[in-house]
Protein backbone atom coordinates (compact mmCIF):
# COMPACT_ATOMS: atom_id res chain seq x y z
CA UNK A 1 0.00 0.00 0.00
CA UNK A 2 1.27 3.18 -0.83
CA UNK A 3 1.67 6.02 1.83
CA UNK A 4 -0.55 8.05 -0.84
CA UNK A 5 -3.47 5.89 -0.07
CA UNK A 6 -3.42 6.32 3.95
CA UNK A 7 -5.18 9.10 6.06
CA UNK A 8 -4.22 10.55 9.76
CA UNK A 9 -7.46 9.37 11.51
CA UNK A 10 -8.35 10.34 15.71
CA UNK A 11 -9.82 7.28 17.37
CA UNK A 12 -11.60 7.21 20.08
CA UNK A 13 -12.30 4.52 23.13
CA UNK A 14 -12.81 3.84 26.82
CA UNK A 15 -13.43 1.53 29.27
CA UNK A 16 -13.57 0.71 33.13
CA UNK A 17 -11.45 -0.85 35.79
CA UNK A 18 -12.99 -2.86 38.37
CA UNK A 19 -11.41 -1.30 40.88
CA UNK A 20 -8.11 1.14 41.69
CA UNK A 21 -5.18 -1.45 41.44
CA UNK A 22 -2.34 -1.99 38.62
CA UNK A 23 -3.75 -5.31 38.01
CA UNK A 24 -7.25 -3.91 37.06
CA UNK A 25 -6.33 -1.03 35.36
CA UNK A 26 -3.29 -3.07 33.46
CA UNK A 27 -6.04 -5.37 32.67
CA UNK A 28 -8.46 -2.79 31.08
CA UNK A 29 -6.22 -0.68 29.25
CA UNK A 30 -4.07 -3.51 27.65
CA UNK A 31 -7.89 -5.34 26.65
CA UNK A 32 -8.95 -1.63 25.17
CA UNK A 33 -5.37 -1.34 23.46
CA UNK A 34 -6.09 -4.66 21.58
CA UNK A 35 -10.22 -4.12 21.15
CA UNK A 36 -8.70 -1.20 19.49
CA UNK A 37 -5.67 -2.68 17.17
CA UNK A 38 -8.03 -5.16 16.67
CA UNK A 39 -10.92 -3.68 15.28
CA UNK A 40 -9.02 -1.10 13.39
CA UNK A 41 -6.67 -3.93 12.18
CA UNK A 42 -3.36 -1.02 13.09
CA UNK A 43 0.06 -1.80 12.59
CA UNK A 44 2.09 -0.33 15.62
CA UNK A 45 4.32 1.51 12.72
CA UNK A 46 1.40 3.61 11.83
CA UNK A 47 0.27 4.60 15.80
CA UNK A 48 1.74 8.16 16.28
CA UNK A 49 0.16 8.99 19.60
CA UNK A 50 -2.17 7.99 22.38
CA UNK A 51 -3.69 10.17 25.05
CA UNK A 52 -5.05 8.59 27.98
CA UNK A 53 -7.32 10.45 30.49
CA UNK A 54 -8.48 8.68 33.75
CA UNK A 55 -10.95 9.94 35.96
CA UNK A 56 -10.03 11.06 39.51
CA UNK A 57 -10.87 7.83 41.65
CA UNK A 58 -7.88 5.46 38.96
CA UNK A 59 -4.42 6.64 40.40
CA UNK A 60 -2.28 3.44 40.83
CA UNK A 61 -0.59 3.62 38.03
CA UNK A 62 -0.16 5.23 34.54
CA UNK A 63 -1.89 3.51 31.69
CA UNK A 64 0.70 5.11 28.86
CA UNK A 65 2.91 2.64 31.05
CA UNK A 66 1.39 -0.16 30.34
CA UNK A 67 0.29 1.13 27.02
CA UNK A 68 4.56 1.51 26.44
CA UNK A 69 4.59 -2.26 27.15
CA UNK A 70 3.41 -3.16 23.50
CA UNK A 71 6.55 -3.80 21.57
CA UNK A 72 5.48 -2.45 18.37
CA UNK A 73 4.61 1.04 20.22
CA UNK A 74 8.14 2.18 20.89
CA UNK A 75 8.13 5.01 18.93
CA UNK A 76 4.51 6.29 19.68
CA UNK A 77 3.56 9.39 21.81
CA UNK A 78 1.79 8.67 24.82
CA UNK A 79 0.53 10.71 27.76
CA UNK A 80 -1.72 10.18 30.55
CA UNK A 81 -3.55 12.94 32.13
CA UNK A 82 -6.74 13.67 34.39
CA UNK A 83 -9.97 13.35 32.79
CA UNK A 84 -12.33 16.74 33.81
CA UNK A 85 -14.45 15.57 37.08
CA UNK A 86 -17.95 16.50 36.18
CA UNK A 87 -20.48 15.45 38.89
CA UNK A 88 -22.10 11.77 38.23
CA UNK A 89 -19.54 10.57 35.57
CA UNK A 90 -18.84 7.10 35.17
CA UNK A 91 -16.76 5.59 37.69
CA UNK A 92 -12.90 4.38 37.14
CA UNK A 93 -13.02 5.33 33.32
CA UNK A 94 -10.24 5.00 31.29
CA UNK A 95 -10.59 6.87 28.40
CA UNK A 96 -8.05 7.22 24.99
CA UNK A 97 -7.61 9.88 21.99
CA UNK A 98 -5.19 7.76 19.50
CA UNK A 99 -4.10 8.94 16.09
CA UNK A 100 -3.11 6.62 13.23
CA UNK A 101 -2.49 6.76 9.65
CA UNK A 102 -5.16 4.38 8.47
CA UNK A 103 -6.03 3.43 4.55
CA UNK A 104 -7.98 6.43 3.59
CA UNK A 105 -11.31 4.04 2.44
CA UNK A 106 -10.99 2.53 6.12
CA UNK A 107 -13.86 2.58 8.09
CA UNK A 108 -12.78 4.30 11.75
CA UNK A 109 -13.96 2.02 14.34
CA UNK A 110 -14.21 3.97 17.98
CA UNK A 111 -13.79 1.39 20.64
CA UNK A 112 -15.99 1.20 24.17
CA UNK A 113 -15.62 -1.56 26.48
CA UNK A 114 -17.12 -2.51 29.57
CA UNK A 115 -19.37 0.48 31.49
CA UNK A 116 -17.90 2.91 28.97
CA UNK A 117 -20.51 1.49 26.17
CA UNK A 118 -22.47 4.14 27.98
CA UNK A 119 -20.93 7.01 26.91
CA UNK A 120 -21.44 6.63 23.46
CA UNK A 121 -24.81 4.41 23.54
CA UNK A 122 -24.64 4.91 19.38
CA UNK A 123 -21.76 2.62 18.93
CA UNK A 124 -23.04 0.33 21.42
CA UNK A 125 -24.84 -1.28 18.53
CA UNK A 126 -21.09 -2.29 16.71
CA UNK A 127 -19.37 -2.63 19.97
CA UNK A 128 -21.85 -5.19 21.22
CA UNK A 129 -21.83 -7.01 18.42
CA UNK A 130 -17.79 -6.83 18.03
CA UNK A 131 -17.73 -8.80 21.21
CA UNK A 132 -19.49 -10.26 24.80
CA UNK A 133 -17.20 -8.35 26.84
CA UNK A 134 -19.71 -5.03 25.48
CA UNK A 135 -22.56 -4.34 27.56
CA UNK A 136 -25.83 -1.54 27.12
CA UNK A 137 -26.56 -0.39 30.18
CA UNK A 138 -30.21 1.35 30.40
CA UNK A 139 -29.00 4.35 31.55
CA UNK A 140 -26.84 6.68 29.07
CA UNK A 141 -24.27 9.53 30.30
CA UNK A 142 -24.20 10.54 27.00
CA UNK A 143 -26.60 13.01 27.83
CA UNK A 144 -24.56 14.63 30.82
CA UNK A 145 -23.94 18.06 28.71
CA UNK A 146 -22.10 15.92 25.78
CA UNK A 147 -20.72 12.23 25.59
CA UNK A 148 -17.53 13.36 27.26
CA UNK A 149 -16.37 9.81 25.87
Amino acid sequence: MSADSLALRALRGATTAPANSIEAISEAVGELIEALVSRNDLEGSRVLSVTFSVTADLDACFPAAIARRRGDWDAVALLDCQQMAVAGDLERCIRLLAHVWMPAAQEVTHTYLREAVRLRPDLAGAAAAAGPENHTPASSLADHCGDGG
